[in-house]
């Protein structure tokens, strides 16, 4: 709901009759009431309402690139100018000079330090986003979408009038790592799909989409040294739907999409356990040479590729080889996690391994909590999600821990008893639950200092359509993106819901579906 004063003073004035409103109107003319800061997710580390006339969008506004990183910034203006102009109807032009105006400016700022900070001015003459970077000038044009009215995000032009109060933002992350893990191994999602998930991630600053390429119930990328890993491995799914895979140009295609964003692809390829779909696919992957059959089945189940076998390194050799490819960020993650029919002693055997792989084609291990049982390197990401003394044992060894709770940050969780579709094994998790919790608290003995970032994640073995993807998502992964931007001071939950209630129609507009939490003050 947009905060309008003017409509306000009318409300009063019908309150306290004739005389009142006389009163409220030559108040309201002798000094104009400063409106309300807006509701931004994540809140920004420093806001200021200025006052003034606020500055319009119209017919002449024209966007205007002058940034030293030249490339990326017009990148970035034209997508900010393909969104105006799909939500206002004007032409919004993209130029680099001339006096324009009404013009949103994209430039540079030295004073900005951060990587992704940013400032953003707007006053009745124009509005500047300033960065030091191409990625916080993109934060900045997420905010800007978030000065603007709900409206703004319709498939279709909307009459205006676009105004924005005049204000002065100066923002920064909290964390490096702010992700969204998409399980695309349990239930498949097609491309589009995929994109969709990434652009609601990009409206809320999330920087990692972290995506669960395989497990036992399907393969879900292109490999064209294993190529049955694909076309047999990934052809069903939890239920036995048919499943599906991403080509490599596909994937190629996603990683673009969310590079434009300025989200890195953080891929996922489980080792050494949950490989049944890989199994299945190539015999000669097992101990015994024997292929178990296609799963479709919605618990896990207790398999390990053979810790012996020379062919095991081969293999994961060409798949992370491939993946590394198509990958341009610096990460490769291994999964690693409830290898439980693996000895001990093979699982360390096993990780070392991986991990002289991941570093040999150039990347970084990315790894869930178990990881930390092995010896790995202090640039290892070890991702926690419900052991605390293996998350410290991977801290000890100089790694950086990204949490993702599971009594917390799993939005396969039910809201409640009601919710149609996830788990409860960790718990019920509420909005309220996935935002009152703290990742540099969150586990005793670990600081501020030790922790490299948040990240949600979604399985999908209960989660079978985008639909209902998108239910499980929202409302609580604003939540989440704000625990890793925003510090700690001047936000808490009470204010917090009232801003996550004014999102709503916001999503509507983009055609997601939500959950519509009794929590939330919706409106």
């Amino acid at each position: 709901m947009q905060h309008n004063p003017r409509r306000r003073s009318i409300l009063l004035a019908g309150t306290v009759g004739l005389a009142g409103a006389a009163h409220l109107t030559s108040t309201a003319a002798a000094a104009p009431v400063t409106p309300p800061a807006p509701a931004l997710i994540p809140k920004p580390r420093s806001l200021q309402m200025t006052g003034g006339r606020p500055f319009e969008i119209t017919a002449d506004t024209a966007v205007v690139v002058r940034h030293r990183a030249h490339e990326a910034a017009r990148r970035t203006a034209e997508y900010l100018a393909t969104w105006l102009r799909r939500a206002t109807g004007y032409a919004v032009p993209v130029v680099t000079s001339g006096a324009t105006p009404q013009a949103i400016t994209l430039a540079a700022d030295d004073e900005t330090a951060s990587a992704e900070g940013y400032r953003l001015d707007v006053t009745h003459g124009g509005v500047h986003l300033r960065a030091a970077e191409p990625a916080g000038l993109f934060h900045a044009t997420q905010t800007l979408r978030q000065l603007l009215p709900a409206a703004a995000e319709s498939a279709t032009p909307h009459a205006g009038p676009w105004t924005i109060s005049p204000l002065h933002i100066e923002d920064a992350p909290r964390f490096p790592w702010r992700g969204a893990m998409l399980d695309v191994a349990r239930h498949f999602f097609t491309v589009d799909e995929v994109k969709s998930y990434i652009d609601i991630l990009a409206l809320y600053k999330i920087n990692r989409l972290h995506l669960h390429l395989s497990d036992s119930q399907g393969w879900r990328l292109e490999i064209k040294s294993w190529p049955r890993l694909a076309t047999y491995g990934g052809s069903t799914e939890v239920g036995g739907g048919p499943g599906g895979y991403f080509t490599q140009r596909e994937y190629a295609d996603i990683v673009r999409h969310a590079a434009e964003r300025h989200i890195m692809v953080i891929p996922e390829i489980d080792m050494p356990a949950h490989v049944n779909a890989a199994q299945a696919s190539y015999a000669e992957l097992t101990c015994d040479g024997v292929a178990p059959p296609l799963y479709t089945g919605e618990k896990g189940i207790p398999n390990s590729l053979c810790i012996d076998k020379d062919l095991t390194y081969r293999f994961i050799g060409d798949v992370l080889g491939e993946l590394a490819d198509l990958t341009p960020g610096p990460y490769l993650h291994i999964g690693g996690d409830e290898a439980l029919v693996t000895k001990p002693e093979d699982y360390r055997f096993f990780i070392s391994r991986a991990q002289q792989t991941v570093h040999g084609l150039g990347k970084q291990m990315v790894g869930w909590e178990e990881v930390g049982l092995a010896d790995i390197a202090p640039s290892t990401v070890v991702q926690f999600w419900a052991n605390a003394a293996k998350a410290q044992g991977a801290l000890a060894q100089g790694a950086k821990l990204v949490l993702s709770p599971s009594k917390k940050a799993y939005f396969d969780m039910k809201y409640d008893a009601d919710t149609p579709y996830g788990h409860d094994w960790a718990g019920y998790t509420d909005v309220q639950d996935g935002y009152t919790w703290d990742p540099a608290t969150y586990i005793p003995g670990v600081v501020e200092n030790q922790v490299h970032g948040a990240e949600s994640a979604l399985w999908t073995e209960r989660v079978a359509t985008f639909e209902e993807v998108q239910y499980m998502t929202l409302p609580r992964l604003p939540g989440i993106a704000e625990i890793g931007w925003s510090p700690v001071d001047g936000r808490g939950w009470e204010e917090y819901r009232v801003r996550l209630a004014t999102h709503a129609p916001r999503w509507s507009g983009l055609g997601w579906r939500y959950h519509r939490s009794v929590e939330v003050p919706w409106g």
